[in-house]
């Protein structure tokens, strides 16, 4: 029996895994499905990772090896190229793979880090020809970073997720015309610093409350054509622009791969698309953990890696030292605040504070978050100079304050000042 079961070597399952060994953990199994460690960070060669955790700025390629490196030390066992088929309230994990075939492993803690998926042109419903050269921006970026393959020459993004912007930049460095970035909504929903260095920088035109209303090919994209939309994301006619290209990029959002969660019976949040958890990460399976882009999407790796090393923790004491105690409090949201993680607290297994981690509907300018208990009694004020969708906000909260709450829950929101 193993102490803990890692599903997922990206760098939330890494990071988890290290943190659990390095409280104590003595058997510890990686399984991932693909044929090395590092997940999604080994197609990112851009920098700009670490700048957080390392405080110096690395390439996703580095980063992970800096966690990967560790674990030959560490005595962790890792099973590459192995699927894990379902995971039982039991905490059996039923493994596949070539090399043992079909396997059942017991562990006394699983933890999930199976991080997240792209969502495709079936997920939005594009109009048009259904021609070759519409690509995820995820699955373009493999095939030009890892793969050595370029998807086209004359490109057009729909969406303005990092992933988006990010390939912007490396489809014109490798000899492509990136005609432009079309975003639905009124705001980009990636990083400011990606919108200046990966659109502006190259001058490639962003249009804001936009959207592709039509394809046309046979074989393969030849045309497409771009319209405003007003308040309700409806297309305005008049408003049509005409682009001659030969690639469509989807940068329209991401997803926690969740079906393992689903098939295991853990709560899921219909806000996140993830496991509702607990402060410590954990679901509402007993010793069943969550963590990283599997939970809620993130921005920057850093915080993913800060995470899994809190998931990891928790784990740990789940072995050593028993199920955490306490009766919990639900945090709601309200406002501008579209979702919280973690969705409940025990304040009783609180450290001195925790991090509440939250994403707002719409950008503001100076603005303040605040917290309230289930009874309407202020705890705690925040405030922000400004806020946007696409970049995701936290703060502490005191367990002084978590001990003061009525009423079994309490409010996050906020409100330009």
């Amino acid at each position: 029996m193993y102490d803990l079961i890692v599903i997922g070597g990206g760098p939330a399952g890494l990071a988890a895994a290290l943190e659990a060994r390095g409280q104590g953990l003595e058997k510890i199994l990686i399984v991932e499905r693909d044929q090395e460690l590092g997940g999604i960070l080994n197609q990112c060669i851009h920098n700009g990772f670490g700048l957080h955790y390392f405080k110096e700025e690395l390439t996703g390629p580095e980063y992970a090896g800096r966690f990967i490196e560790k674990l030959a030390d560490s005595g962790i066992q890792v099973a590459l190229d192995t699927m894990v088929l379902d995971v039982t309230p039991q905490r059996e994990v039923h493994t596949v793979s070539r090399r043992t075939g079909y396997r059942v492993e017991q562990a006394k803690t699983v933890l999930l880090a199976m991080g997240c998926r792209e969502r495709t042109r079936g997920a939005i419903a594009i109009p048009g020809a259904r021609p070759a050269g519409i690509y995820t921006a995820g699955a373009a970026q493999r095939y030009v970073n890892m793969e050595g393959y370029m998807p086209g020459r004359r490109v057009v993004i729909l969406g303005s997720g990092d992933i988006g912007l990010i390939m912007a930049r490396r489809m014109t460095l490798e000899g492509a015309k990136v005609l432009a970035c079309v975003e639905l909504m009124p705001y980009s929903g990636g990083l400011n610093r990606n919108i200046v260095q990966c659109l502006q920088d190259y001058s490639i035109p962003l249009y804001l409350s936009h959207t592709i209303v039509d394809v046309k090919g046979r074989e393969r994209v030849e045309q497409v054509t771009v319209a405003k939309v007003d308040e309700n994301r409806r297309p305005i006619p008049g408003t049509e622009m005409v682009f001659d290209c030969d690639t469509i990029l989807l940068s329209v959002g991401l997803i926690p791969e969740n079906e393992l969660s689903k098939k295991a019976g853990i709560v899921l949040d219909r806000r996140t698309n993830g496991a509702v958890v607990y402060e410590n990460m954990e679901t509402s399976l007993p010793g069943v953990f969550a963590c990283g882009n599997v939970v809620h999407v993130h921005d920057l790796v850093d915080f993913v890696t800060a995470e899994s090393q809190r998931a990891g923790a928790a784990a740990a004491r789940h072995v050593l030292e028993g199920p955490a105690q306490g009766d919990a409090l639900e945090v709601k949201n309200a406002g501008a605040v579209s979702y919280t993680v973690p969705q409940k607290i025990r304040p009783q297994n609180a450290g001195k504070t925790v991090d509440v981690f939250f994403r707002v509907n719409r950008i503001l300018s100076e603005s303040v978050i605040r917290v309230e208990d289930g009874e309407g009694n202020p705890l705690a004020r925040y405030p922000r100079e400004r806020m946007a969708p696409g970049e995701m906000e936290r703060f502490p909260l005191p367990k002084v304050l978590l001990e003061k709450a009525k009423g079994g829950f309490i409010t996050v929101t906020a409100e330009e000042a």
